[in-house]
């Protein structure tokens, strides 16, 4: 996803097999190391950088050519409340998340004029592989969250699917929540 040529292959492959591309879900991220900004290890934040914030500029700036083509088209960034508001520990995940929101807002003010509606969709706890065990420990450890509605991938499909079947010009440079509270 942080590989520019990779990501142009893969856009020329989907335009020729599939005849265009009318969709993008940004949704590749990692999580950072946790740790405090003084104590982050340096290739770790520019990992999580990487991944987060420049796959998704590279994903959307590959397919914004074969959308204007077909005359609009929607994209859908997966960011997350921490791109919103601060917290310690997770300064890489969440400074790449807000400036993945600010690339949302910059793109649906660039790609309006030409039918390509851009929206972030912020999905809240999603139980995966890759977060499971943080979450569990962090259920234990924080009591206040015991209520959070921890998600599965197909809970957040109904909001995708929203997102994904607006009409042109339909809403652009917003964010959509499925968290239950401000976390």
């Amino acid at each position: 996803i942080a590989n520019p040529s990779a990501v142009e292959q893969t856009v020329a492959f989907a335009t020729s097999s599939l005849g265009g591309v009318d969709l993008l879900v940004a949704n590749a991220g990692v999580g950072g190391d946790g740790k405090p900004v003084e104590n982050s290890d340096i290739e770790a934040w520019r990992r999580t950088v990487d991944i987060n914030l420049f796959g998704t500029y590279l994903c959307a700036r590959a397919v914004i050519p074969a959308m204007r083509a077909r005359g609009g088209g929607k994209i859908i960034t997966v960011g997350s409340g921490m791109g919103h508001r601060a917290r310690g520990g997770l300064s890489a995940y969440a400074c790449s998340k807000a400036a993945t929101w600010m690339l949302t807002r910059v793109l649906a003010n660039e790609l309006g004029p030409y039918g390509i509606d851009v929206n972030e969709l912020i999905p809240g706890p999603v139980v995966t592989a890759m977060t499971a065990a943080a979450f569990a420990a962090q259920h234990l450890a924080a009591p206040e969250l015991q209520d959070e509605w921890y998600k599965s991938p197909e809970d957040v499909l109904p909001m995708l699917l929203f997102l994904a079947t607006q009409p042109p010009k339909g809403p652009s440079g917003q964010s959509f929540g499925l968290a239950r509270r401000e976390m």
